[in-house]
Formats: C-alpha cells, sequence, structure tokens
C-alpha cells in the first residue's frame, strides 16, 4: 500500500470516528466514550506517522548541466551576470550543496557514474564517450538510483539527453551503423531496446546525443516518427 493510499484509509476511518455520536448519556456510555475516544487518537496518531513518512520522501529533481559554473547561479553568486530566478527558487525550497566532485570531465561516465553510483572507469568504456549508434553500458542487472527509488514508492522520469547507449534493432542483423547512403540500417518501426526506461525511468521524453544520429526525439522506447533525411554532417553524427 502506498503512502497516499494508507493516508486515505486512515483519513476514512478518522471521519468515520468523528462522524460517530459522541456524548456522554448516562453512566453506561462512559464506555463507549472511551473506546471512541481512544479510536479517534489512535488514528491522529497514525495520520501523524503518515504525514512523517510522506515528508520524509521529498520530491528530487536532478538536473545536469554541461559546462556550468560554480558562480554561475544566483542562489551561489549574488554577482552572477545570469538571472537564474527558477534555479535560486528551487535551491531556497531545497538543499544546497557548497562541496561537490565530478566523476569525469566528459558525458557519458559523468551519466554512469551518476546513475549507477560506481567508478566510471568500472563501465566498459575505459576511456573517452559513447560513438554513434554505441550500445549500453549499464548492464541489466546494475542497480541504478532511479530503479532504487522505484523500489521506495518513487515515480521516475528523465528528460533530455541520454547518451548511455542503446540497442537498435536493424534490418541486416549486423550492428547498428551509418550506411553509404549516409542512412543507417536501424529498423525505425521497432521498439528500442535498453534505454532509460529500461533502466530505472518509468518515462523518457529526449534524444540519445544532438549531435549523433538518428538526430530525432525519443518518447519512452520509440522515435517521434521515423527518421528519412540523411544527415549532411560528417560520416558518424558529428
Amino acid at each position: 500500500m502506498t503512502v497516499r493510499q494508507e493516508f486515505e484509509t486512515d483519513r476514512q476511518g478518522a471521519e468515520n470516528v468523528l462522524s460517530a455520536p459522541f456524548f456522554l448519556s448516562a453512566p453506561t456510555s462512559l464506555l463507549s466514550a472511551a473506546r471512541k475516544l481512544h479510536a479517534l487518537l489512535l488514528t491522529c496518531l497514525a495520520l501523524s506517522s503518515i504525514s512523517v513518512r510522506a515528508a520524509e520522501k521529498p520530491n528530487i529533481v536532478y538536473i545536469l548541466a554541461d559546462d556550468l559554473g560554480y558562480g554561475d547561479l544566483g542562489c551561489y553568486n549574488a554577482q552572477s551576470k545570469i538571472p537564474t530566478p527558477h534555479l535560486d527558487r528551487l535551491a531556497a525550497q531545497g538543499m544546497r550543496f557548497t562541496d561537490a566532485h565530478a566523476p569525469s570531465s566528459v558525458c557519458t561516465p559523468t551519466r554512469y557514474a551518476l546513475l549507477t553510483g560506481r567508478y566510471a572507469w568500472r563501465s566498459p568504456l575505459k576511456r573517452g564517450v559513447l560513438g554513434p549508434w554505441g550500445v549500453p553500458i549499464i548492464s541489466a542487472d546494475r542497480l541504478t538510483v532511479p530503479s532504487l527509488l522505484r523500489q521506495h514508492g518513487y515515480a521516475t522520469a528523465m528528460i533530455g539527453k541520454w547518451h548511455l547507449g542503446l540497442n537498435y534493432t536493424t534490418q541486416d542483423g549486423l550492428p547498428a551503423a551509418p550506411g553509404e547512403d549516409r542512412m543507417s540500417n536501424v529498423d525505425f518501426t521497432k521498439p528500442i531496446a535498453d534505454g532509460p526506461t529500461a533502466r530505472g525511468f518509468d518515462y523518457y521524453f529526449g534524444v540519445n546525443v544532438p549531435n549523433y544520429p538518428p538526430f530525432c526525439f525519443i518518447e519512452n522506447d520509440r522515435t517521434l516518427g521515423i527518421p528519412s533525411v540523411p544527415m549532411d554532417a560528417q560520416a558518424g553524427g558529428f
């Protein structure tokens, strides 16, 4: 039973107790009144407990931004030249850290460490970032932060860049790759496997990598539409 369901059950119980007649008409009513008072007190304690447990599960919003300096946000630097009122409000209403360390200086390993809690070099990728059509580097049996949160009743979602690898179904059974016509051998009518929704997120909307093929948005495990325009960039998508 979720916290909300427990709260609704106890709230209904409280309403039932409060709506029942509660008066002393004779000495024989003392026992009945005491029982109702006892039930009311227990219900209040239960509601208090539910409220405390709900307060122990705050909303968690984690924003990973490239090239964001420590002094760029107003909540860290009153002299910042960049107005950041919404992020400042998040900081004021939440928790602000003043000592943090990055697991890596580039994208893929940073994301891997963030989602798994492991050193980035423990992944199959030992240097650099995943290239176009890269396969997943978070194994299916690896516990991730969103998976852990789901075990504790959270609904999870990710918006934005993934860049941790995807498994595409291909038309020729070979690994995903660009073709001579600058299109790929991927069958975009099929679901994309081992993406964010297979690694702990209930919902996903974003792109694998903005400057990598297939140059389209992905919602959960499907591309929005079928990519059909050959890319004009360099081979590989850079």
